[in-house]
């Protein structure tokens, strides 16, 4: 049964029953490109996924300004209580700030293909800032091929790259394309948010999982992400790229039920 779910800004879908696990998605997507996926967790946690302001099924849903603090605070009032936040690329920016500043709300943190910091610069591995810049030009002349390209990027290196890109296409087209406005300020997200002073003081669990075949969060940094946030657990699928979840739904639920139930083991154990 899926419920539907109304705040005073978001909407959300809520399905199956046991730990709260809360999926964000990626620039350019929205929750649908997690239809194929959930089912791998279903049956065993209850599972909410959210579209971020202007995406999806909340597309004509935007914040005054459009940052991260805003889309974050946005996530934050459709939480349920001890909830593990799940973010994918993107959304793990937006995941990250809510271990940081809605600490209470938030019991467990995970990351999928994300980093506190997307571009690269002569000390930190990352997306060249002349390929943001391009995608930022072509945006406003064609989302579609836009998107398309992203995709192509986000899949590169994989065995599966076309069939992963026709997938993710597939699902997200099941739900309103995005306002160019949230397309813009996101990709502006993408180009300045930077996390790295800060992720060393997130005190909830916390699972990292990258693709070893990622050309936009490259195993080279995962290192760096390492050394600024030495408690998190990190997973390097060795034939993923950025999107796991779609080229390797099995294993990547596998690794997410284990980090979990080893949460529900420690609670239990605490209590």
């Amino acid at each position: 049964m899926v419920e539907r779910n109304t705040n005073v800004r978001l909407e959300s879908l809520s399905q199956g029953t046991g730990k709260e696990l809360v999926f964000i998605h990626g620039w350019g997507m929205n929750s649908a490109v997690f239809t194929g996926f959930l089912p791998y967790l279903r049956d065993q946690f209850r599972i909410t996924r959210v579209c971020l302001p202007g995406f999806g099924a909340n597309a004509s849903t935007l914040p005054d300004e459009y940052t991260l603090e805003s889309l974050a605070e946005a996530v934050a009032s459709i939480l349920p209580d001890n909830a593990i936040v799940v973010g994918w690329s993107l959304g793990g920016l937006v995941a990250q700030h809510l271990a940081l500043y809605h600490s209470k709300r938030v019991a467990g943190l995970i990351t999928i293909a994300s980093t506190p910091y997307f571009v690269a610069d002569k000390c930190w591995p990352g997306i060249a800032p002349a390929v943001l810049a391009m995608f930022r030009e072509q945006l406003a002349r064609d989302y579609d091929k836009t998107v398309d390209r992203f995709l192509a990027i986000q899949a590169m290196g994989s065995a599966t790259a076309k069939q992963d890109v026709k997938s993710i296409r597939q699902q997200v087209k099941t739900l309103p394309n995005p306002s160019l406005h949230a397309l813009e300020a996101g990709l502006q997200l993408l180009q300045s948010v930077d996390l790295r002073s800060d992720i060393g003081r997130i005190s909830q669990p916390t699972l990292r999982l990258y693709g070893r075949l990622d050309s936009l969060v490259p195993t080279s940094g995962i290192d760096r992400i390492h050394e600024l946030h030495p408690s998190a657990d990190t997973v390097v699928m060795p034939h993923a790229a950025h999107a796991p979840f779609i080229s390797h739904p099995t294993q990547t639920a596998d690794i997410i039920s284990n980090f979990v139930h080893n949460l529900a083991r420690i609670d239990k154990h605490c209590s």
